[in-house]
């Protein structure tokens, strides 16, 4: 092998000028960490016989161009399909499905938090390092909602069955909006419903449908509308009145939410919630309780 000439200029490695395509589910991309949080909401990963299987996403027709989308970021074969039927809220439901059979993809996904079967009790945050807005934008699109009430007021909600899930949103829009939530399931279905309202909803949005995401595009369009809101002149903002020692222990004292309320002066949602709040630990017990209240 004949040696390099010393004076002739140094080779480098062209390859090392290419920029690096990240590798299948590394959710520390923004196209994947969305994609995942999309899936594990609104996916379905079966398991046939042998090795066989598949994960699937079904949505309505008119979002399909987010399909196309997981079809180009995935490098494994995979396909979208369409199909019109009669459903309980329509006489003809036109839906697109995305599929994915190899076992290799399914066996990464299913690594990082998408188990086989019913999911929606069991799913989590990723345990593995993810872009947090790009996958809570996925599990928003996917399960949750935001636009206009019916009375002209910005909201961004989200709805789930997973505690983990719920615990995860409510702490991660803590640190965005300032707002505090307590994730509880509500009576009907036992599914836990996450709402923020006006200026936090406009925060909150902003923050995850940043410009160029990747998501669907009607609600895009919705995060970028109820920017436009403004707070009438003369809607108050309610400041928020913090708990004092001597009002918890009243409280726990009464054990009762409607007695309280009034002695409290606060409202009988409020001192329920402090209540159970109090009762489950999620906040510290007073330090010194008298003997006489």
């Amino acid at each position: 092998m004949a040696e390099q000439d010393p004076s002739a200029p140094a080779l480098f490695d062209v390859s090392a000028l290419t920029p690096t395509t990240p590798s299948f589910m590394d959710l520390e991309d923004p196209n994947y960490a969305y994609m995942f949080g999309f899936l594990q909401t609104d996916g379905h990963l079966s398991q046939g016989t042998g090795q066989k299987g598949r994960l699937s996403a079904e949505i309505n027709a008119r979002d399909i161009h987010i399909l196309y989308e997981f079809q180009r970021l995935t490098p494994y074969y995979s396909f979208v399909t369409e199909r019109v039927r009669t459903t309980n809220f329509a006489k003809q439901h036109h839906s697109a499905t995305w599929s994915l059979c190899a076992l290799e993809a399914r066996t990464i996904i299913n690594e990082l938090g998408i188990p086989y079967g019913k999911k929606s009790w069991a799913i989590r945050p990723p345990r593995v390092e993810f872009s947090r807005p790009d996958y809570l934008r996925g599990v928003v699109d996917a399960d949750g909602s935001l636009g206009w009430t019916a009375e002209g007021i910005p909201f961004l909600s989200f709805t789930s069955a997973s505690t983990a899930l719920a615990a995860y949103l409510c702490h991660y829009t803590k640190k965005i909006t300032g707002a505090e939530r307590s994730a509880r399931r509500n009576a009907r279905d036992q599914v836990y419903v996450i709402t923020y309202y006006k200026e936090q909803a406009q925060q909150l949005a902003a923050h995850l449908y940043y410009p160029g995401c990747l998501a669907l595009d009607h609600k895009k369009a919705n995060a970028a509308s109820i920017q436009t809101w403004v707070r009438p002149e003369g809607m108050k903002i309610s400041p928020k009145r913090r708990w004092k020692p001597r009002e918890d222990r009243i409280l726990l004292a009464r054990d009762s939410p409607a007695i309280a309320a009034v002695e409290l002066g606060r409202t009988e949602k409020s001192c329920s919630l402090r209540l159970w709040r109090l009762k489950a630990g999620q906040v510290p017990l007073p330090t010194k309780t008298p003997t006489h209240l």
